[in-house]
């Protein structure tokens, strides 16, 4: 497993493509204290219409999500990269209490301290129902 640490600024191609590697295996883990290692102590995140500030908030905000959204799985992409900074696209798939299915899709700008903890990760994300049948990303 790679520390968030491993892999600092400024990126190239190979070790953006890690990075992003490495944060979908985390957030599949679906473990709050696992995800909330990538993130600096004082790190700044807008998640939809929500504003988070440091690394308690941010573990707190993954145990809802991850209480609201059963059997999530999720994908990211790395759509480009620049000396501390990564973008990517992603799609999860989960599944909320009343059995309803959803995939959401988004889009992710990251920004890295030298040390190669995220300080500000900002989430656009748009939800879509689908049917059982319809997932694509296998469990």
């Amino acid at each position: 497993m790679i520390k968030p640490t491993d892999i600092r600024p400024p990126f190239t191609r190979e070790t953006a493509l890690k990075k992003v590697q490495a944060a979908e295996d985390a957030w599949n883990s679906r473990d709050p204290e696992r995800i909330a290692l990538a993130y600096s102590e004082d790190t700044v995140w807008r998640n939809r219409s929500e504003f988070l500030t440091g690394r308690e908030a941010v573990k707190a905000f993954l145990r809802a999500k991850f209480a609201r959204e059963g059997d999530y799985r999720l994908r990211k992409d790395l759509w480009s990269f620049h000396d501390n900074r990564i973008s990517v696209r992603f799609e999860y798939e989960s599944c909320d209490a009343g059995g309803q299915w959803w995939r959401s899709h988004g889009n992710e700008q990251w920004e890295f301290g030298d040390d190669g903890l995220m300080r500000i990760r900002e989430a656009s994300i748009n939800d879509v129902a689908i049917a059982a049948d319809e997932r694509r990303i296998a469990v």
